[in-house]
């Protein structure tokens, strides 16, 4: 095998267009709490000058997000997956703190900084060939989104003259993404003590495990393709076909339409609609095609002109060929009925409860329990920011009083569906939408409905 010449290590280092070492982006990420330090020191110098709090304030929060979006977009790769997951839960947090951020942050679920047209060029040779343009009849130069780990370019497909989307993954990315995630393993020990009795590290490596498979569109391709046939013909939803693939790079149907973020402005009939139907197609997936789409934040779902819902990106997926878990739907409606001591059991059986956790106060675990509830035991619920807030603020000062919520665990086998339970309530409460959520229950969600409901 001939050695790599001078040339051949320039050109690879020229691709290299997300660093994979540790170091620089551990460097750069850095960057975010030395850059708040600075300007907290500004801000404080600004005060003593006589400016107002409220305005210093305000600036410090706008010029953070700013920042927070141009290094996690730059770095790509899990620091910016980081960003994207941040992106869907700022809604949490109290308006005027989240407010920059929000801005910033929903950035980040449609777009990032683009790597250069040379490089999506010597991509797409790579992994075509050289006659790759032999493939378009129309190829754009511009993409069309970015995202963590790929971007995507439009397209048109010479064999059938239709509209595609192209996607293809940044030189590195695979590389940068591992590093990222070993980081995050390694804090584990670190996060632990703070977890109660939670099982941290093998939660981690489910989900670091699921994210990996991202890189290789291979598999992402057999999970689209997968879904796509499965949702052939829906009158709710679509998934376009994979018409060409490798393992940095893939070739699909164009999906035409709007983000599903873009609806937050729309008429309330419209959002409970459409949030209907996103929560409905998390459900259906496990049911209908034995996939949980892993990525529920909503660049995903775009809104197409004949109403349904375009959903794109299967790179991060739980196989379900069983549909959920009925253990899930009959714990969920155990709970409501308000049975304290079978929800219990039932949540030990299932590892649920720490290993570590010793005389667990069944009624102090369900009235935890019940407000998550909610959505589910109501006819009709509205999902809302300040119920959102509300939520999360409870659970803060039931953690700091170190009560039942510490001996709960989190099975490495839910950790994918509990991603995707939170990140849907998440983008619903964003959305503001008022809707029958129990109905998607009743339809998908095995053992929810008692005998008598059937």
């Amino acid at each position: 095998m001939p050695r790599p010449t001078d040339r051949d290590r320039q050109s690879d280092r020229s691709e290299q267009h997300v660093s994979s070492s540790a170091l620089q982006r551990g460097s750069r990420l850095l960057s975010l709490p030395f850059g708040a330090a600075g300007r907290a020191t500004r801000g404080l110098g600004r005060r003593i000058a006589g400016g107002s709090a409220e305005t210093i304030n305000a600036q410090f929060r706008a010029e953070t997000a700013e920042q927070l979006f141009r290094v996690l977009g730059e770095l790509k790769g899990g620091a910016m997956k980081f960003g994207q997951v941040l992106s869907m839960f700022e809604v949490m947090l109290p308006d005027d703190i989240a407010g920059p951020y929000a801005v910033q942050l929903r950035k980040l679920q449609d777009s990032a900084p683009p790597m250069p047209t040379s490089r999506v060029h010597a991509v797409l040779a790579r992994e075509f060939g050289s006659d790759w343009r032999e493939l378009f009849d129309d190829f754009s130069a511009r993409p069309a989104a970015a995202a963590s780990i790929g971007q995507v370019h439009r397209a048109v497909w010479r064999a059938t003259g239709e509209p595609v989307a192209v996607k293809v993954q940044y030189p590195g990315a695979d590389r940068a993404l591992e590093s990222d995630l070993k980081q995050l393993g390694r804090l584990t020990s670190l996060v632990s003590p703070l977890a109660g009795g939670m099982e941290v590290k093998p939660i981690v490596a489910e989900i670091a495990e699921r994210i990996m498979e991202e890189t290789d569109y291979q598999l992402e391709a057999a999970n689209q393709q997968q879904a796509a046939e499965g949702f052939d013909g829906h009158p709710e939803f679509f998934v376009p076909r994979v018409l060409a693939h490798t393992s940095h790079a893939m070739v699909s149907q164009w999906v035409e339409g709007t983000s599903l973020a873009r609806v937050a402005d729309d008429p309330p009939e419209r959002r409970n609609e459409l949030g209907l139907r996103y929560a409905r197609f998390l459900f259906a997936g496990p049911s209908e095609v034995g996939l949980l789409h892993g990525d529920p934040h909503p660049g995903n779902f775009l809104v197409m002109p004949d109403g349904r819902l375009g959903v794109i990106d299967f790179g991060l997926v739980s196989k379900l060929p069983d549909g959920l878990p009925p253990a899930m739907g009959r714990l969920m409606r155990i709970a409501t009925e308000r049975d304290a001591e079978r929800v219990t059991a039932g949540l030990k059986a299932e590892g649920f409860i720490a290993r570590s956790a010793r005389n667990v106060d069944a009624q102090e675990l369900l009235d935890y329990l019940s407000p998550f509830l909610e959505p589910a035991a109501s006819e009709e619920f509205h999902f809302t920011r300040s119920w959102m807030q509300a939520e999360f603020k409870r659970v803060g000062e039931t953690k700091a009083h170190g009560s039942v919520v510490q001996q709960l665990n989190l099975p490495p086998s839910y950790a994918l569906i509990h991603r995707v339970w939170l990140g849907g309530i998440a983008v619903l409460s964003q959305l503001d939408v008022r809707a029958r959520f129990a109905d998607i229950l009743d339809e998908y969600l095995p053992e929810w409905k008692t005998p008598s409901d059937d």
